[in-house]
């Protein structure tokens, strides 16, 4: 079993589709272990994205994060961190396959909707920031 990590970004939660992200999530027979609607403090996105802190987008990036509300999802299940990343879809929608959350939801690249952990290790990183008091 794995635990990953999934965030439900500020235009997904303003746009109401917590509840269909997480319905797809469980529809995969993937479970929910921890849960939580949270405005991201900007040390934590900082932090999370620390890997590109040199990147041109960082700053825009970290803002976007801190705009509004975010959604924290643990998720546990064989091969949870490839599964949800299949279920997210390509990081630009217009990449992405029908079926999948970026495929049928979003239309930029800079609204994606969703992050989701790119590797077991990256996971493992990712769960101490969002969730340091641990998952259920």
């Amino acid at each position: 079993m794995e635990i990953t990590l999934v965030l439900i970004k500020p235009g997904g939660v303003s746009r109401s589709l917590i509840g269909e992200i997480t319905k797809r999530i469980e529809a995969r027979d993937l479970k929910v272990v921890g849960l939580k609607l949270m405005n991201a403090p900007r040390a934590t996105v900082e932090e999370h994205y620390a890997e590109h802190k040199e990147r041109p987008f960082f700053a825009s990036v970290c803002d976007y994060l801190t705009s509004g509300p975010v959604v924290a999802i643990a998720v546990s299940g064989v091969n949870a961190t490839k599964a949800i990343r299949a279920m997210m879809g390509a990081t630009n929608p217009l990449d992405a396959a029908p079926g999948t959350v970026r495929g049928d939801l979003a239309l930029t690249i800079d609204d994606n909707l969703t992050h989701s952990s790119s590797d077991p290790e990256a996971a493992a990183r990712e769960l101490a920031l969002w969730f340091p008091e641990g998952t259920v």
